[in-house]
């Protein structure tokens, strides 16, 4: 049985992850109004992996005797001033997403909730991945700049398909 405050906590998390793809679906949205549909794509893509680490956690908190708890999401920003702009909104998001991850294992930890720190131990390994993943965007849009290079950024970025993460 999952303890009440290590519950909570995942409940927080799972709206954060919820939260998560709201965001990259507005992101897929605004660059389908730029004209950018390979970045549309690509939040898109993580917008359904958010989503996905949002029911693993759910699925967790429920296969553990929990009550996962659904709270309201806020709504997330509409619009950005460019491609770059956007990414490193999407760095910052992810590295408020890896403390978040952080604080939980570090509460399962305190809490002798082996159960939950292994379970949790996936989720740190995939916030590295994110963060390097859109540090390498980051760093391939600086040397794109504007006209033909971010042609072919966005056409790069349209390649990403989904992928069920592992078990």
């Amino acid at each position: 049985m999952i303890q009440e405050k290590m519950q909570a906590a995942f409940n927080d998390q799972i709206n954060a992850e919820i939260y998560s793809g709201y965001l990259y679906l507005s992101m897929s949205a605004w660059a389908e109004t730029q004209g950018l549909s390979g970045f549309a794509n690509w939040f898109r893509i993580q917008a359904q992996e958010e989503l996905t680490h949002a029911m693993k956690m759910f699925d967790f908190v429920v296969e553990r005797g929990g009550h996962a708890k659904m709270a309201a999401v806020d709504g997330p920003p509409q619009a950005w001033d460019s491609p770059m702009a956007a990414f490193d909104a999407v760095l910052a998001h992810e590295q408020k997403v890896t403390g978040l991850i952080n604080d939980l294992t570090d509460l399962a930890i305190e809490l002798r909730d082996h159960a939950s720190r292994n379970f949790l131990e996936w989720f740190v390994d995939e916030q590295v991945e994110e963060e390097a993943s859109v540090e390498d965007i980051i760093s391939k849009l600086k040397l794109a700049g504007e006209g033909h290079g971010m042609f072919l950024m966005d056409k790069d970025l349209g390649g990403r398909s989904f992928a069920m993460p592992a078990e």
